[in-house]
């Protein structure tokens, strides 16, 4: 399980092709198929997706969404994304529309996992503000539109780097299925280690690294 542990926190902490993951086994004397890796993906990242959720601590109450397309499979997706006021991914989903019933679907979705939120930030897509007007639990929040480049729109901005980064790592996604599953356990490796890249001091980065190891180990023992 270890071994399992490695290669997957390989995967999804860093942007490398399951290639890349497979030649780095190899050279700590680890043999493991290209296809070998490919199951163990499939067979663990939604439950690993489940367990890091559940452990994650307590989330904002400012909503940041966005929306940014991705190929899959030769065909144009939009990935609807999340995050609270401090930059943690809140949700990712894969939809083909980037309409209102797409908008709701998220909402929906958010609101199944988070309680109300005080205030949303979104681009100026019309889709948010007709579907925030046909939930009626929205109607007291506070929506806010901001332009894309606006600095209170960064923090989303910024959570779509490492999707690109992986993006181009694996010169496309090539299902839907696998895709929405790689990104949302992507969405919570980087949840977890968060603040091993803030410019805290050095004993206090390790001591992050230590916790985010530690989480992420007790949720693959208990994801097997």
């Amino acid at each position: 399980m270890s071994v399992i542990g490695y290669a997957l926190w390989l995967y999804h902490r860093f942007p490398l092709s399951q290639r890349d993951v497979q030649e780095l086994l190899h050279e700590r004397g680890i043999h493991v198929s290209h296809e070998t890796l490919r199951q163990w993906n499939i067979k663990f990242a939604p439950l690993l997706t489940e367990e890091l959720r559940h452990r994650e601590p307590r989330r904002g109450s400012r909503w940041h969404l966005d929306e940014v397309h991705v190929v899959v499979g030769g065909m144009k997706h939009w990935l609807w994304r999340a995050v609270d006021e401090q930059g943690a991914v809140l949700d990712v989903l894969l939809q083909e529309h980037r309409d209102t019933e797409a908008a709701k679907t998220f909402f929906t979705r958010l609101l199944d996992e988070y309680d109300v939120p005080e205030a949303i930030h979104t681009d100026k897509l019309w889709s948010y503000g007709a579907a925030i007007r046909e939930l009626s639990v929205l109607h007291a929040v506070e929506h806010v539109q901001v332009v894309s480049s606006a600095r209170c729109n960064n923090l989303v901005e910024q959570s779509h780097r490492p999707t690109r980064q992986q993006e181009r790592k694996q010169v496309g996604f090539k299902r839907r299925r696998r895709t929405q599953e790689f990104l949302a356990l992507h969405a919570r490796t980087s949840n977890l280690h968060r603040h091993t890249r803030t410019t805290v001091p050095a004993s206090q980065r390790r001591a992050n690294q230590t916790s985010a190891t530690r989480d992420w180990h007790e949720a693959l023992r208990r994801a097997a």
